[in-house]
């Protein structure tokens, strides 16, 4: 299978392209993708060179720029090399300018200011960051509680979380071991249970032995029998708690994060 070249043209750092080229590429599992960055361009010679590079081959071409003569040449040289393109800002900005009746600043790489909003969300991420196994006032504090046994992405879901802006602290499901009681003393309405195919969990845990070391304990933590045991201590203590539980086998942190927030909202906590 010939493999689709995706170029990413800004005259910023492509970042946006790319999370863009990223969601495209997960509609297509089956083909084959090679991703090519050209950043920082500052003239149509710029443009001329990526151009060139993908002219005749079986390439994509996403741009995000700003200055509306590079925007227009772009779709020149586009269309003169035959080449599949997608403007990602051009008609976005004009559509806003129109509405809105405010010029568009046309500053390549500018950034959203430094309002209330970001600092929540840094605020947030060092919460996630700080109650990882949140404990005690971590748990009062939050707005969300992630409930799980180890490897179920409670600590990278609290983080995204809290790039959205939301305190989230995780407790961790032990085997044999009671979690800690402040859990049945908080809102029980922002607590989400975790959980994850048995299967799925054992060939997660065994590529982790591997990067541990394959001694007795750690060859143990990867057993069936094992995480059959936690999984089941996870779920008595979900239905102790009463709280709604999210099968996280199939899903990125992004689709696990939006039902989480899902949830909670059902549930008059978000």
């Amino acid at each position: 299978m010939t493999a689709v070249e995706l170029h990413m043209v800004s005259d910023a750092t492509g970042e946006t392209a790319q999370r863009l080229v990223q969601a495209l590429e997960a509609q297509f599992p089956e083909q084959e993708f090679l991703e090519i960055r050209h950043p920082r361009v500052e003239s149509i010679s710029d443009l001329q060179l990526a151009v060139d590079r993908m002219k005749g081959r079986a390439a994509v071409v996403v741009y995000t720029l700003v200055d509306p003569e590079l925007r227009d040449a772009m779709r020149t040289l586009c269309r003169r090399a035959k080449l599949h393109y997608c403007d990602l800002l051009g008609h976005p900005i004009e559509a806003i300018a129109k509405v809105s009746g405010q010029a568009a600043k046309m500053k390549p790489g500018a950034r959203p200011p430094l309002n209330d909003a970001y600092f929540r969300r840094m605020s947030a991420i060092e919460f996630a960051v700080k109650f990882d196994d949140g404990v005690g006032a971590g748990l009062r504090e939050a707005d969300i509680v992630l409930v799980g046994v180890s490897r179920t992405s409670k600590t990278p879901l609290s983080i995204y979380l809290g790039y959205l802006g939301y305190k989230a602290a995780n407790v961790h499901v032990v085997k044999s071991i009671e979690p800690s009681k402040e859990l049945f003393d908080i809102d029980s309405r922002k607590i989400v249970g975790l959980t994850i195919d048995p299967d799925r969990l054992a060939d997660i845990r065994r590529a982790r032995v591997r990067t541990m070391g394959g001694g007795a304990r750690n060859r143990q933590y990867a057993e069936l029998t094992e995480i059959y045991e936690e999984l089941d201590q996870a779920a008595k203590l979900h239905r102790k708690l009463g709280c709604p539980v999210i099968d996280i086998s199939e899903l990125s942190i992004e689709e696990t994060a939006h039902r989480v927030l899902r949830v909670l909202e059902e549930r008059g906590s978000a």
